[in-house]
């Protein structure tokens, strides 16, 4: 089965729609599993003024499930640590390997002025990531649908970081990890 995507549906009953599409005898069917009364197709302006209803809390949820229907879609096995205990969000393994990397998924909703993506790049207590918290680093750009993929030691020692996904002016160091979802079927280095 294939993990087509994860849709959020704004409005008074809004909530998120995840879909996940199955090959039977060359067709392709949908089931969906909706979270809201209405089925409601929004728009990025729709959503945009939806999203500003929510909380940081409640927007980190729709990047995580995006995140889960992302790399199942991928091909790869995410499994989520009971309660909020750990310093990663997400453990993802490459299926049929014994690889298995502690992935902490972080998301910026609004575009600044400047056209860049602004990410936290460190935990609640304001330390920054190292390889005793997580193995990678997944910095979603939530507006223009981008993904960053980094082994922590590309983010180690660093509070924030900023992306510019759609600007041809101002590029970011960190442009080349963008889509980078090959870094996961990687053996993890730990020390």
């Amino acid at each position: 089965m294939n993990c087509d995507g994860v849709e959020f549906v704004g409005g008074d009953a809004g909530g998120i729609t995840i879909w996940a599409g199955a090959e039977e005898s060359g067709s392709k069917e949908k089931s969906k599993s909706k979270a809201s009364d209405r089925s409601v197709r929004s728009t990025r302006a729709d959503s945009a003024s939806a999203l500003g209803k929510l909380t940081s809390k409640q927007l980190g949820e729709i990047a995580e499930a995006e995140f889960i229907a992302k790399a199942v879609g991928l091909g790869f096995v995410v499994a989520k640590p009971w309660g909020d205990s750990e310093p990663y969000d997400f453990i993802v393994n490459p299926k049929k390997s014994f690889v298995f990397w502690r992935v902490q998924v972080k998301s910026a909703h609004t575009i600044g002025a400047d056209g860049g993506c602004s990410f936290r790049a460190h935990d609640h207590n304001q330390r920054s990531y190292t390889s005793e918290d997580i193995d990678a680093l997944v910095a979603y750009a939530r507006p223009m649908n981008a993904w960053y993929v980094m082994p922590v030691r590309v983010v180690a020692e660093l509070k924030s970081l900023m992306l510019y996904p759609e600007s041809r002016a101002r590029r970011s160091r960190f442009e080349r990890w963008r889509e980078a979802w090959e870094v996961l079927r990687r053996a993890v280095r730990r020390r």
